[in-house]
């Protein structure tokens, strides 16, 4: 074994990237692990092993991807925070993580700012408004007028407490003025089951799982909750096409590590991550699945995560929103 087949990989990653592809060596010790908040099959899944993949290829070892679902993100989160700062340990961070848990939960087992060191945001994405076919509505004023005169009747799912799919949903309904019962899920899979089987009837989706059932005809979409229309679905209205305005929502997916990393470590992973997502196949691959790849600097992604904090709160002290 080479003398360089001995270097730690913080030390592989900090190493000047001179060439396009990575130099071959042998890591020994553990595989570099990702955290991600939510259990297989999901978005949030999904692109954290395309971001493996893209990782692994240019460090020439495997990433491992740890599923450790619940808590709406915060065991994953917590367990990431504690990890030690060396590059091993990195963690797929979201809005309810780090925007929206701070105001919903009277108690973190992490501080969403002071034990994580930003990397890059990784990917935006609209949601789709999804129904089964049984609710007798064929656009989102239908929808409204139905929910109205029918309070509390409507059960929509969610992938868990103050994810995604729970925020824009109560979004939706303080602008709307409706009231639906909200059903959190451990994860997407769940949710999106129980909806073709008629157990709920609707769910803000994303459009990485919306759009097979949609064009199998499984669910009803009514519109997207994007600033345009998506090019994956194009037929779909934006909410606010639809008749409700102000009705803006995306999600986002971000890379983090533990506090204390090292700036030329991060700095070097922000450039790994931002090479991944501008590979041809990754780019491809998130247009064909309704994804925006947003790669940003450490110190942009912080001020975006910032400011998606102050807005949630407000959200949070006007709406009442709870994830009881």
């Amino acid at each position: 074994m080479t003398t360089v087949a001995r270097r730690p990989l913080a030390a592989l990653l900090a190493a000047p990237l001179l060439r396009a592809a990575p130099a071959r060596a042998e890591v020994p010790g553990r595989a570099p692990r990702l955290i991600v908040p939510y259990p297989p099959g999901g978005i949030t899944d999904l692109v954290a092993r395309k971001v493996a993949d893209g990782l692994g290829a240019r460090w020439e070892r495997g990433v491992v991807v740890d599923n450790r679902p619940g808590a709406g993100g915060n065991i994953a989160a917590a367990m990431a925070a504690r990890a030690a700062p060396d590059g091993n340990t990195l963690y797929i961070g979201f809005a309810g993580t780090h925007a929206m848990n701070v105001s919903l939960y009277k108690k973190l087992d992490y501080d969403p700012v002071a034990d994580f060191t930003p990397v890059s945001l990784l990917i935006e994405s609209p949601l789709a408004l999804t129904l089964h076919p049984s609710v007798p509505a064929r656009s989102l004023v239908e929808l409204t007028a139905y929910a109205k005169a029918n309070p509390g009747r409507l059960a929509f799912g969610s992938s868990g407490n103050g994810g995604a799919s729970h925020r824009a949903l109560e979004i939706y309904k303080a602008l709307a003025g409706v009231d639906i019962l909200h059903v959190p899920y451990r994860g997407a899979a769940g949710s999106n089951t129980d909806l073709l089987g008629g157990k709920i009837q609707g769910m803000f989706d994303t459009l990485i799982t919306a759009a097979p059932n949609i064009r199998a005809g499984g669910v009803r979409a009514l519109a997207v909750t994007g600033r345009a229309r998506a090019a994956l679905l194009p037929e779909l209205p934006t909410m606010e096409e639809a008749g409700l305005p102000g009705c803006v929502f995306l999600t986002w997916l971000g890379l983090l590590a533990p506090a204390g990393l090292p700036l030329e470590l991060r700095d070097r992973l922000n450039a790994d991550a931002r090479a991944v997502l501008a590979g041809e196949g990754m780019r491809r691959w998130c247009a064909e699945n309704g994804l925006e790849p947003a790669p940003s600097t450490p110190e942009a992604f912080a001020a975006y995560m910032a400011e998606e904090t102050r807005r949630f709160a407000a959200f949070v002290r006007e709406t009442g929103m709870s994830v009881e």
